[in-house]
């Protein structure tokens, strides 16, 4: 049967639609073609925000308009959160939760016939890794979250967190490696809470995966403020695989809001882990750090002295990208039931501020490379008339468009910076 697969939201959802679509092929199931009709569709949704909703139901309606002789499997945390939802939806043969994922292949296997519905149990974990697509692989090593921030249905779409034993996740990283892959990005929910199903701890995990053989570059792809530690900061610069890269979710410059968001550390305990790093790690002749955050614009009671205060954060630290998203209220949360709504044309004039100063900085910390030779993994090739456009990442996930007369993707080249923008860079390989 011939298989589409559409994947919406996190790197969480990219490594287990990678990892369903790994173990359909391998039972001679084939992914069906662009513009090919597909007998099975499976949709891997997202629910962070409102707009996540409104883009997983238009999805799903598309796919059907464009398969309607076919299955359609909806999964993820719309499906989690939004079951008689869906349900409603023209087309849809069976829904699966976030923590379904595991039972999507056995019914597909099963040729499921009709519509078919699973009860929503939270407790087991699904071991998944993206192949085949990617010079990099997404690992997963941790799902669930306990955390229950106000703003946040994570929680009740992927449950309490958990994970495997690192026994279990390093022959993982060993099977990534053994497809010639050469980057791997760690990824979970709450990634930095590795450890709570296992007596583990997150510092351990890095620590044997970087004796893996074969894989050169590891990313974390998102961790707390509060469980990056000193001890892991030191050990990463020391001269570990693991990236100089530190996506650190911020959401408030203010601690009032930081409070009223449920968030586990204040601006000062943020500042000073950023200064850390930077003390650790920016030396002479030594690699640059990449800093990106998250921000909530518009959260209940949000003033503009608060929103003044996430600016003067963003002036002061430099991040290289910040995530805005703009409030939406989920319901089920604290956060859907505060007073203090912040009306819609004041959060877009704050976004467009924030992404306006976002702008400014990352073209000053980019320019930064110009006339630097950076060690690129080449991602893509793209033809154009008489030459080729090659991409690819540096150690600080900056993405680079290069010329080269010759260049295979998967393997590592070094480029000379040329040229900087907001949020690429462009340069030349060294042949």
């Amino acid at each position: 049967m011939k298989i589409r697969f559409v994947t919406l939201g996190c790197k969480l959802n990219f490594a287990e639609s990678s990892a369903i679509g790994k173990a359909l092929l391998q039972r001679g199931h084939t992914r069906a073609k662009q513009g090919e009709e597909a007998d099975i569709c499976v949709i891997n949704t997202c629910s962070v925000t409102d707009n996540a909703d409104h883009k997983d139901r238009q999805t799903i309606h598309r796919i059907h308009r464009q398969n309607p002789n076919a299955i359609i499997i909806v999964t993820g945390c719309y499906a989690q959160l939004k079951k008689a939802e869906i349900e409603s939806i023209e087309g849809v043969t069976a829904v699966f939760g976030a923590t379904e994922k595991s039972l999507i292949v056995p019914t597909i296997l099963a040729q499921t016939k009709g519509r078919e519905f699973c009860d929503r149990d939270m407790s087991t974990f699904f071991p998944a890794y993206s192949s085949g697509e990617r010079t990099r692989s997404f690992l997963k090593v941790q799902d669930g979250c306990d955390y229950k921030c106000h703003y946040c249905t994570v929680p009740y779409a992927r449950g309490e967190s958990r994970n495997i034993p690192i026994a279990e996740i390093i022959p993982q990283a060993e099977a990534i490696a053994a497809e010639g892959i050469k980057e791997i990005v760690i990824t979970g929910v709450n990634t930095g809470d590795f450890g709570r199903s296992s007596g583990e701890t997150f510092f351990e995990l890095i620590q044997k995966l970087n004796s893996v053989e074969g894989i050169e570059r590891y990313r974390i792809s998102s961790i707390e403020p509060n469980l990056l530690t000193h001890e892991m900061i030191d050990w990463i610069t020391s001269g570990s695989k693991f990236l100089p890269h530190y996506h650190i979710p911020l959401q408030s410059g203010c601690d009032t809001i930081l409070k009223a968001m449920g968030r586990r550390y204040d601006t000062d305990a943020f500042a000073e882990k950023i200064q850390y790093i930077r003390s650790r790690s920016e030396f002479p002749g030594g690699p640059k750090v990449f800093f990106g955050i998250d921000v909530i614009v518009g959260f209940p009671g949000e003033s503009e002295e608060d929103f003044a205060d996430t600016m003067d954060i963003l002036d002061q630290v430099e991040y290289d990208n910040v995530y805005a998203f703009l409030f939406s209220p989920r319901e089920g949360t604290r956060a859907s039931k505060m007073d203090g709504e912040v009306a819609r044309e004041i959060k877009d004039k704050r976004m467009a501020k924030l992404l306006a100063c976002q702008d400014k900085i990352s073209l000053k910390l980019n320019t930064k490379y110009e006339s630097t030779v950076q060690r690129v993994l080449v991602d893509n090739v793209e033809k154009r008339k008489n030459t080729s456009i090659f991409s690819g990442r540096t150690l600080t996930n900056k993405l680079v468009y290069f010329t080269a007369e010759k260049c295979e993707i998967g393997e590592f080249i070094n480029v000379k910076i040329t040229k900087a923008c907001p949020y690429h860079l462009l340069g030349e390989a060294e042949m």
